[in-house]
């Protein structure tokens, strides 16, 4: 059992490919489909590409506010892929791998940056929650699904994600309480990137990891290297395994990082240094995953920059879409808060109807 192999409180962090793309833990090496790895790596790419152009977009004034995610694509990727095609994604607002990789499309995640609803309306069978900006509050939801798929004996799981600052807010801590307690299948994923927006992870709490939390719920908790996308399927594998079987939650502190802003209206510069940055390019999980597929033979050079030509065609022309939308039928405003609109919901669309009237809107 990894768990006890790699205990926090002793300061061992799981890790199997190191910087440059070498197995260090040869026998912890997962078996995965090539088919899975390429589908990884494609999420990545296409996830760093639309992330570094969504900042662009946000600089011209042609999208809203953005919470970048450059740096972190291992942590999401590595662990989403792990899960099963029933499991839910439930998920803060710095998720957009996972969110790509589980089967939003990368025009529904613009769409939502851009300010329009129809950005929190994915297709039919996505099991993923919309965006949750309110701090914490998406491990309760995680809890109450998981809860839903134990009460209905269905072999679903959650999977939720949380930044390091987040494990400071009470519903960090109530959401975890209830599903140890209750033994649900949830697996909780703290991207540990190192800042809560200026504040640095050591000011936030004395724990010497976020994965020791895990100790007082009566959980498995384990820290990997969220820059190692197989380190951190395995660990989510495991975990995974352990919410089949009626076992309950794991938690897992991918140790990550930040490369860009909290979002866009951040400037990182006022609270950590260049060489910093400069030290966790080195890491960047990227490099080495590119290097362990060609290693195997999985992937070319050649085929490598075709990729990232390919996603960046993709971002273009999605984006392009994004920006001729169209205005949301107002309806849809205020159509998705319940499964049927409220006679309250009814009113206020009534209400605002007449006030469009009246104006000549």
């Amino acid at each position: 059992m990894i768990f006890k192999d790699f205990d926090p409180l002793k300061g061992k962090m799981l890790q199997i490919l190191d910087q440059n793309g070498k197995l260090v833990q040869p026998k912890l090496e997962p078996t995965i489909d090539k088919d899975i790895l390429l589908k990884m790596y494609h999420t990545m790419v296409l996830g760093r590409v639309s992330d570094d152009k969504a900042i662009q977009y946000q600089r011209q004034g042609r999208m809203l506010t953005y919470a970048p995610n450059h740096g972190q694509e291992a942590a999401q990727v590595g662990s989403i892929a792990a899960m099963k095609d029933d499991d839910w994604l439930v998920l803060a607002f710095r998720e957009l791998n996972a969110m790509l990789y589980k089967g939003v499309t990368l025009e529904q995640s613009y769409l939502y940056w851009y300010g329009n609803e129809m950005g929190s309306k994915y297709d039919e069978g996505v099991r993923v929650l919309p965006i949750n900006v309110p701090i914490g509050s998406q491990i309760n939801h995680a809890a109450g699904l998981a809860y839903a798929a134990k009460l209905q004996k269905k072999d679903e799981a959650a999977i939720v994600y949380i930044g390091d600052g987040g494990t400071s807010h009470g519903e960090f801590h109530e959401g975890v309480n209830f599903s140890g307690l209750f033994d649900l299948p949830v697996v909780i994923v703290i991207q540990n990137n190192q800042y809560a927006i200026s504040t640095p992870r050591r000011k936030a709490t004395k724990a010497k990891t976020l994965a020791q939390k895990a100790i007082a719920y009566g959980i498995p908790g384990i820290q990997v290297d969220g820059n190692d996308p197989l380190a951190m399927y395995l660990a989510t594998s495991v975990a995974r395994e352990r919410a089949g079987k009626g076992e309950g939650p794991t938690l897992i502190e991918a140790v990550t990082y930040r490369m860009g802003p909290h979002t866009t209206s951040d400037n990182p510069k006022l609270y950590r240094s260049d060489e910093e940055v400069e030290e966790w390019k080195l890491k960047d999980p990227l490099i080495r995953f590119k290097a362990y597929l060609i290693e195997k033979g999985y992937l070319t050079e050649e085929e490598d920059e075709q990729l990232y030509k390919d996603a960046k065609e993709n971002v273009k022309q999605t984006f392009q879409k994004v920006e001729t939308s169209g205005d949301v039928p107002l309806e849809d405003i205020f159509r998705y808060t319940y499964d049927e609109m409220t006679p309250n919901l009814n009113e206020q669309l009534d209400e605002y109807k007449a006030y469009l009237e009246k104006a000549g809107a």
